[in-house]
């Protein structure tokens, strides 16, 4: 006849939970020392998740009995799911001094040592387990998560592949090979990655968030928004959720995002994320009327005030909570950004400071070398308008004898420009790296001096450019406007581009390099012959070519252009569709209250066309009468590609550096009839040309003799390479 445990087993053997924990209990009722009672108890308590009553009932057999592996395995394990790493290590080490070849106690060893921190010999322990049994897909699985956290993972992507080859329905191996592959900037793949763990498991909420933070980055921001949508109707509790979509809704331009980032904050009030993100919020890309300018600007203040004051009670544990967006839009207003830039700076270096002093991060004094070791950072390298006007020139053309060039290249793009420069620099460094490598990658070259060639369009520089890494740190002006930052010594600028005064709109040391303060090649493109028709233009119309985003026009000078379109009665005012089709929509709605304001009827006097592709952008400017230079946020590089299109420029010379770019260059060349000083000016010199073909003629002229001027000028690379000795020579 069977006993009371034999029964109690065979009930346990059986999946018949209930019945065998009445049976083990009551064997203890009658003998509660009963070693083998005790620890299959135990064992049960912990296949139940009940891992504190499991440790009780084994560390209990243990007194009373010699413990075996099965019963020090699930103990073990129950430590692991309490989190008492080390207690496990000791379980699973002794399981190991008797069965030196069990593959699960060595996979669940390499559990305990990865929560100890001590991931040398937490792989080596995963990797003992997969040489016992390479055909286990929680061994592929485990390792592979290992190696992704060390921040390896191109070696974590074939463990995660093995893993689903091994078993397809591995939903979080598709999940975490997902994140493998983010990092590693193959985003179409980790979308498809995220896709198929959905595919699996659709209840699973923190994929869906993945994936809407990869087609976030991908620019496919309505499937981005649907996704966080179904993240938040799933799991409205989820903070992140509401987080992500708020950052989605932010790009799409839409106050909304407001609201997804409060909602996230009630849900989580210390999540600094989305506190940061919420004051950024607060200065959309594109106003939907000009009284709405002021008060958001006070909005944003207060808003940094706030998250200063919770940065000091609560310090930052990881700087990716700060960072996440970015003051960007402070720039297209036509105002003094230098207070508020300061404010923000201020916090952005705190974040980093105490980071850095966590992570005992610290420059090292170079020792005396023949030339200088100058750092380049910027997401940037490539066919980019901040590699082609300044990046460029000072690769090509800084003296490699006296200069020793290291680009960094956060951003992973790349392209034919990528490739110039890794040949034109002593050494280039590419992604995809952590924070932690790239301060790494810079503090091992020890260098003199870094430039940072724009902040404010870039997380990952923006968070290097508030450290201290070298003795000299400087921006340009690839953003033109001052950056805050109490760690960047100077901003490097140009003669040509600067307003009297210009100093004092700066919190660096200016520098004001000769000319155009940069050495630029021409603009290379094959013009395409515009197909009017098909864009919706009468080919009869003179084109007047409108070319900024839509968050360079300010709702200040709406006016303006209703204005030049009155006076332009054959005149045709083409915009562009950005990529994101709201910030293009509020724009036209605007235009076309401002002109019927005026009494015109927008879509008669103006038209917005698709983006596009260089060839025919530089056949419709051809094919163009006039280009209206934006105000306030001025263009350059288009405005450089105008002139190699012999097309006429209208500028109005704006406050600030922003507002300067076209007309600086006009001057530059010779051509100041083209800048107007005022709004005024600016619409009667439009209408001018616009209306006189003998006058705009003879312009287009002179623009195509003076264009010369532009291209390929030494001197501000001379000077900007005089600046660096200088600089480094009397910080050293």
């Amino acid at each position: 006849m069977p006993s009371l445990l034999d029964i109690a087993l065979e009930h346990h053997r059986a999946g018949r939970h209930a019945e065998a924990e009445a049976a083990y209990r009551r064997v203890l009722a009658e003998d509660s020392k009963n070693a083998d009672a005790l620890s299959h108890l135990g064992l049960l308590a912990g296949q139940l998740g009940r891992n504190e009553e499991a440790v009780a009932l084994i560390e209990e057999a243990h007194r009373h009995g010699k413990p075996q592996p099965a019963s020090l395995h699930w103990l073990g394990v129950a430590y692991l799911e309490l989190r008492r790493f080390q207690e496990a290590k000791k379980c699973f080490a002794r399981i190991l001094s008797a069965v030196p070849d069990s593959a699960e106690a060595h996979n669940n060893l390499g559990a305990a040592l990865k929560g100890l921190a001590e991931t040398k010999e937490a792989e080596r322990s995963y990797r003992r387990a997969l040489a016992l049994k390479p055909d286990r897909p929680d061994f592929h699985y485990n390792l592979a998560n290992l190696l992704r956290e060390e921040g390896k993972p191109e070696e974590a992507e074939p463990g995660y592949r093995r893993a689903i080859a091994l078993r397809p329905d591995h939903a979080m191996a598709h999940n975490n090979l997902g994140n493998a592959l983010r990092v590693l900037g193959r985003l179409e793949e980790a979308a498809r990655s995220y896709g198929a763990a959905l595919a699996i498991e659709p209840g699973f909420v923190e994929t869906r968030v993945n994936l809407g933070i990869v087609l976030q980055e991908l620019g496919r921001y309505a499937e981005s928004e649907q996704c966080f949508r179904e993240a938040v109707a799933q799991k409205a509790g989820l903070a992140e959720a509401h987080y992500n979509l708020g950052r989605v809704l932010s790009r799409l331009d839409r106050s909304a995002a407001r609201d997804s980032f409060r909602q996230a904050l009630t849900l989580k009030p210390d999540f600094i994320a989305a506190r940061w993100a919420h004051a950024m919020a607060l200065l959309p890309a594109v106003f939907e009327s000009e009284d709405q300018v002021e008060p958001s600007r006070t909005a944003f203040s207060q808003a940094l005030a706030e998250l200063g004051e919770k940065l000091e009670s609560r310090p930052l544990g990881d700087p990716a909570d700060a960072f996440c967006q970015q003051p960007f839009q402070l720039a297209y207003q036509e105002r003094d950004n230098r207070e508020l830039l300061a404010r923000y700076g201020g916090l952005c270096a705190r974040v980093m400071h105490d980071w850095s002093a966590r992570e005992k991060l610290r420059a090292r004094a170079r020792r005396s070398a023949k030339a200088v070791r100058v750092g380049i950072v910027s997401a940037h390298i490539r066919d980019h308008s901040v590699w082609s006007a300044l990046v460029k020139g000072w690769v090509e053309r800084l003296d490699p004898d006296r200069f020793q060039i290291d680009v960094y290249h956060v951003g992973w793009r790349e392209d034919a420009e990528t490739a110039l420069a890794k040949d034109r620099a002593a050494r280039f460094h590419a992604g995809p790296k952590t924070l932690r490598e790239w301060v790494a990658a810079i503090l091992e070259r020890e260098p003199d001096a870094i430039i940072y060639p724009e902040i404010g369009m870039d997380i990952t520089t923006a968070r290097l450019a508030s450290l201290r890494l070298a003795r000299v740190q400087a921006a340009s002006w690839g953003h033109p406007e001052t950056t805050g930052l109490p760690t960047l010594d100077y901003f490097v600028s140009a003669e040509a581009l600067e307003p009297a005064g210009a100093q004092a709109h700066y919190t660096e040391k200016l520098v004001e390099l000769p000319g155009l303060g940069c050495c630029c090649r021409p603009p290379e493109a094959v013009p395409a012959e515009p197909d009017l028709e098909r864009l919706g233009i009468d080919p009869e119309s003179r084109l007047l070519v409108c070319p900024g985003a839509p968050f360079k026009y300010a709702p200040e000078h709406d006016a303006v252009l209703a204005a030049i379109a009155e006076r332009s009665p054959n005149g045709r005012l083409v915009f562009f569709e950005h990529g994101i089709p709201e910030l293009s929509q509020k724009l036209k709605r605007r235009l076309t209250a401002a002109f019927a304001r005026a009494g015109l009827d927008f879509d008669r006097r103006a038209i917005f066309v698709p983006w596009q592709p260089r060839p025919q952008f530089y056949g419709l400017m051809r094919r163009a009468h006039l280009y209206l230079d934006t105000i306030g946020f001025s263009g350059f590089n288009t405005a450089m590609q105008a002139m190699a299109c012999g097309l006429p420029i209208v500028a109005r010379e704006g406050r600030f550096l922003r507002g300067r770019l076209a007309s600086g260059l006009l001057r530059h060349a010779g051509l100041d009839e083209l800048v107007a000083v005022s709004n005024e000016d600016y619409v009667a010199l439009a209408a001018k040309l616009a209306g006189d073909e003998e006058y705009r003629a003879r312009m287009a002229e002179r623009v195509a003799a003076a264009r010369g001027a532009l291209y390929d000028d030494p001197a501000p690379v001379d000077a900007l390479g005089r600046f660096l000795a200088d600089a480094t020579r009397s910080m050293g």
